[in-house]
C-alpha cells in the first residue's frame, strides 16, 4: 500500500504555488507593455488584473465545500489543466477580451491550488501548522521575485512578453507530474473528526467573521500594492519593478525563518506587529522618493511577510472545526477583496491623473500622445502625484488593523485554546 510521503507532497505544493506567484509577478512586470500593445487604459488594465481575483476566490470558496467530497488530488488535477489553458491563451492574446479571459482562467486555477494545498499543508504538518504554512507561502513571494527577475532580463535581452509568460509552463508540468504520481492525505477536519455540521458552526463563529473581514485588509495591503506598484511608482524612479522585487525578497527570507518569531510573539502577536510596520511602509512608499523607496520596500516587505500565511495559520490553530472550508474561505475573502479594490483603484487612479492634468483635459487624448511630447510630459506628471496619493489612501486600511489586531491580542490572552490530537490518514 502507498504510504503519504509528506515531503515530496510540500515540494510538489510548493511548486504549484510557484506558477501562482509567477503569473503574479510576471503580470505585474508587463502590465505597462500591455497598455502599449493593445492600448487599454488604466480602467481596462484594472478589470483585466481584477479577474485574477476574482476567479482566485470562487475557484477557492468551491474548493473549501467539495475538497472533503472529492480530495484534494482531484482539486490539483483540474488547478493543472486550468493553468496549462491561461498560459497558452494568454500567449496567444489578440485584445482585451482573450486577456480577460485568460487571466480569469489563471486566476481559477490559482485559487484551486490554493483549494487543495492549504488544507494539505494543515494536514501534513498538524503540530506546525502556521510555520509550515509560512514556508508553504514563501513560494509566492519567492515566485514573484523570480517572475520580475524574467522580466527585466528578458526586456533586457528584448525577448517579448508572450515568452516572458510560456515560462510558467514548465513548472506547470512538473507540478502536475508530481501530484499524479503521490498518495495524498485526507483533511485534517475529516482526520480529527469534527462532523460537517461542526465546520459550518465554526464558520459562522464571531471569531472566524472578524478574522474573515481583518483578512480583507491584510490582502488588500499585501496584494493590491505589489500587483500595482510598476503603475503608481513608474514616475517616481526608472526602476519601480525592482521594489516588488526588493519587497517580495524581503518576504521569502522572512517567511522561511517565521518559526521562531511565530513561536515566541503568537500568530496574533505577529499580525498586530505586521500590521504596524505595514502603515509605515506604506506611509514611506507614499511619501519617499527617488533611491530612498527602496528603504521604503524593504520595510513595506517586513510589513506585509507574515500577513497571508499567518491568517491562515491562525483559523487553523484557533478554529480547527472549520476545516478546509475555513481556510479556504479566508483566502477566497482576501481575493475578493483585492479585486473589488483593483478595480474602484483604477477608475480613481485615472480620475486623479486627469485632475492633475490641464483644465478640460481628454485622458485618452493624453494616454495616445507620444513620448517625450509636452502632453506626455504632462501625463507623466500627473502619474507622479497619482500614483503616491493611491498609495496614501491604501495607509488607513493597515492603521484600522493595527487596532483590531490589538484587541484580538487582548482577547486571546483570556481565552484557553483547545488543540485536537494530530492525526494523518489517507483519502
Amino acid at each position: 500500500m502507498q504510504t503519504v510521503e509528506r515531503n515530496k507532497l510540500f515540494v510538489a505544493s510548493c511548486l504549484a504555488l510557484l506558477v501562482t506567484s509567477l503569473s503574479f509577478g510576471i503580470r505585474a512586470g508587463i502590465m505597462n507593455q500591455l497598455v502599449i500593445d493593445f492600448h487599454l487604459s488604466t480602467a481596462e488594465l484594472g478589470v483585466i488584473t481584477a479577474s485574477a481575483f476574482w476567479g482566485f476566490p470562487l475557484a477557492i470558496i468551491i474548493g473549501g465545500f467539495v475538497v472533503d467530497a472529492i480530495g484534494m488530488k482531484n482539486l490539483l488535477v483540474i488547478a493543472f489543466v486550468l493553468h496549462l489553458a491561461g498560459i497558452v491563451l494568454t500567449v496567444f492574446a489578440a485584445g482585451y477580451w482573450t486577456l480577460f479571459i485568460s487571466t480569469l482562467l489563471i486566476g481559477i486555477a490559482n485559487g484551486t491550488v490554493e483549494a487543495a494545498c492549504n488544507p494539505l499543508v494543515a494536514s501534513l504538518y498538524t503540530d506546525n501548522k502556521t510555520v509550515k504554512l509560512n514556508h508553504f507561502h514563501l513560494w509566492f513571494p519567492g515566485g514573484i521575485v523570480i517572475g520580475t527577475l524574467i522580466v527585466l532580463l528578458f526586456n533586457y535581452i528584448q525577448i517579448s512578453w508572450q515568452w516572458q509568460v510560456a515560462i510558467m509552463i514548465i513548472p506547470t508540468l512538473i507540478y502536475g507530474y508530481l501530484f499524479s504520481t503521490l498518495k495524498f492525505p485526507v483533511t485534517e477536519r475529516v482526520a480529527s473528526g469534527f462532523s460537517t455540521a461542526d465546520m459550518y458552526k465554526a464558520v459562522l463563529s464571531p471569531l472566524f467573521i472578524v478574522m474573515l473581514i481583518c483578512m480583507f485588509g491584510t490582502a488588500v495591503t499585501e496584494l493590491f500594492t505589489g500587483q500595482w506598484i510598476d503603475v503608481l511608482l513608474k514616475n517616481l524612479t526608472s526602476n519601480a519593478i525592482l521594489i516588488l522585487t526588493l519587497t517580495t525578497g524581503v518576504m521569502v527570507i522572512g517567511r522561511g525563518f517565521a518559526g521562531p518569531i511565530v513561536h515566541r510573539l503568537s500568530p496574533q502577536g505577529v499580525l498586530l506587529l505586521s500590521a504596524i510596520i505595514s502603515a509605515v511602509g506604506l506611509y514611506l512608499l507614499s511619501t519617499l522618493t527617488g533611491n530612498a523607496i527602496f528603504f521604503a520596500a524593504i520595510v513595506f516587505g517586513i510589513g506585509v511577510c507574515y500577513f497571508w500565511p499567518t491568517m491562515i495559520g491562525f483559523v487553523a490553530e484557533n478554529i480547527p472545526q472549520s476545516g478546509a472550508l475555513g481556510l479556504n474561505l479566508m483566502g477566497g475573502a482576501g481575493m475578493f477583496a483585492v479585486s473589488i479594490y483593483s478595480i474602484f483603484m483604477g477608475n480613481f487612479y485615472d480620475g486623479l491623473v486627469l485632475k492633475y492634468l490641464p483644465a478640460g483635459a481628454d485622458l485618452a487624448t493624453y494616454l495616445g500622445a507620444e513620448e517625450n511630447t509636452p502632453m506626455n510630459q504632462a501625463l507623466n506628471q500627473a502619474k507622479s502625484l497619482a500614483g503616491p496619493e493611491v498609495i496614501r489612501i491604501t495607509l488607513i486600511i493597515p492603521i484600522v488593523l493595527t487596532i483590531v489586531f490589538a484587541c484580538l491580542v487582548l482577547y486571546l490572552r483570556s481565552r484557553n485554546r483547545i488543540k485536537p490530537s494530530p492525526v494523518l490518514q489517507t483519502e
